[in-house]
Order: structure tokens, then C-alpha cells, then sequence
């Protein structure tokens, strides 16, 4: 098992890229502002841009000063290339924790 961590910015960024056929199976969103953001959060397939909002799986969440939402009722199983993106209405303040495994 592995993870990676990511800092969001307030533009959609990749926080997961996979390399081969990997399963997410938690990811984490830490808010460490002094007050509550948006986060919004994307899957998309190798080649894919953001700009379609069918990507789109988590929109506008608002995460409290200080929590942290938890992703880990599903596991998700990517292809190579396939990744995740993310973004917070703030920057700077929200981090993002993927754990994965490869297959």
C-alpha cells in the first residue's frame, strides 16, 4: 500500500495519477483554514479533462476549520493514467491524503 499527499489550490490539480491498474481505497481531506472551504473533487480517465463535469463526483462540499472528510465507503479501481483531481475554494489550506494499492 502507498499514499500521496497534495496541497489543494483553488484550480483542479491532480492529487492521484495511477501508474498501471491500481485501487484507491480512502482518500482524505484535511482543512487546516481558520474557517470553512468548498472542496470539489474529479475522476477522470486517462486522456479526460476536467472541463466535463460528467467527471465530476464531489462538488462543493463545505469542510469546517479543522475536519476532515473521509472517502472510504468504495474502493475505486483505475487504469493507467487514469487520476483524480481535486480543488478548495481556498488554496493553500486543504490537504489531500490518497491511499492506493496496485493490482
Amino acid at each position: 500500500m502507498a499514499i500521496t499527499n497534495y496541497i489543494l489550490g483553488t484550480s483542479p490539480a491532480n492529487i492521484y495519477s495511477s501508474s498501471g491498474n491500481t485501487v484507491v481505497s480512502t482518500m482524505y481531506f484535511c482543512n487546516n483554514h481558520t474557517a470553512a472551504i468548498n472542496l470539489n473533487v474529479f475522476l477522470l480517465p486517462n486522456g479526460a479533462t476536467v472541463g466535463n463535469l460528467n467527471y465530476q463526483i464531489y462538488k462543493d462540499v463545505q469542510l469546517a476549520s479543522g475536519d476532515t472528510y473521509v472517502v472510504d465507503m468504495e474502493k475505486l479501481v483505475f487504469s493507467n493514467g487514469d487520476k483524480i483531481q481535486a480543488n478548495a475554494s481556498t488554496g493553500a489550506v486543504v490537504t489531500a491524503t490518497v491511499s492506493y494499492v496496485g493490482i
